[in-house]
């Protein structure tokens, strides 16, 4: 959340009034509904507020029409289920998708780009995040976000307890609309290794009540196993398959979701009983949050 822009920070707003201090929610188009962001945002504050004995009250209001809607159900489904689709199918993501996931705050044309780099080569050295924010604004290119079926479908399915059951709900749409990318959806998990699956799904959930060093330190223990082969050969087994024989025709260990257990999947978040391979260890660097 540090690395946020300013067309973010503004959907909140926050004013400091003698013992007064008022916390404004600033998305009148989306009837002030709640996003991640949002509330970050808001537990900052009021924690802030909450150990300051100048503080005498806190008022709480809405920008337009209505105070708030509740929570961001797009944003929610955006935030909880864009990573579990995209890490098991492998699928791709356009400008306009970028942008409606919530991972890419804008969207500059290809033509674009090199005004945009010089542009910022002017003013780096001397210039606020604030002026920087801004000149980025100036080129980002309006998309046309538009609401369809396939992120409730998403959803729906992405959001089910074990893999199975992912590729199962995928299976029984695919039936009734066969539509291209959950057609391709299935064929992509279905050629991948099951294992890695797996241990993929089991990754991004548990990263999501962690912060990042916990994130880095079990996604560096995980390939630490895969690189040793703790469980099987499927990364290279995949690479032989696809990048060196390219028979694409990999002869996954175990073959089957049904044969990998919650055991084999555990053993790669384990830290490697090996003395001669070190843990991860993160420098300290704290200029983090000054950066855009």
């Amino acid at each position: 959340m540090a690395f946020s822009l300013n067309r973010e920070l503004s959907q909140v707003l926050f004013e400091e009034i003698s013992g007064v201090r008022k916390v404004i929610l600033n998305r009148p188009k989306k009837l002030n509904s709640l996003n991640y962001e949002m509330v970050c945002q808001m537990l900052k504050k009021l924690k802030v507020y909450e150990n300051d004995p100048k503080v005498k009250l806190v008022i709480l209001k809405g920008n337009g029409k209505a105070f708030c809607a509740g929570g961001d159900v797009t944003a929610t489904i955006s935030y909880m289920t864009i990573g579990e689709y995209l890490g098991l199918t492998g699928a791709r993501l356009d400008g306009n998708e970028m942008i409606a996931c919530g991972l890419a705050t804008h969207f500059i044309l290809s033509k674009d780009l090199v005004s945009l780099e010089n542009a910022l080569h002017e003013v780096v050295v001397s210039s606020d995040k604030s002026t920087i924010s801004q000149i980025i604004d100036k080129f980002d290119h309006k998309v046309n976000i538009k609401q369809d079926t396939r992120l409730e479908i998403i959803n729906k399915c992405f959001s089910k307890e074990t893999v199975e059951e992912i590729l199962s709900s995928l299976e029984n749409f695919a039936a009734n609309q066969p539509e291209k990318w959950i057609i391709e959806a299935i064929n992509s998990m279905k050629s991948a290794s099951p294992t890695s699956l797996k241990l993929f799904l089991k990754s991004i959930r548990e990263g999501r009540m962690q912060k990042l060093e916990q994130c880095l330190v079990r996604e560096f223990n995980i390939l630490c196993h895969i690189l040793r082969r703790t469980i099987n050969d499927d990364f290279y087994e995949g690479s032989r398959a696809m990048l060196i024989d390219k028979d694409k025709k990999p002869k996954w260990q175990p073959s089957k979701l049904e044969l990998v257990s919650e055991e084999m999947v555990g053993q790669y978040f384990s830290k490697v009983d090996d003395d001669d391979w070190e843990p991860l260890h993160l420098p300290i660097r704290s200029n983090l949050t000054s950066k855009l």
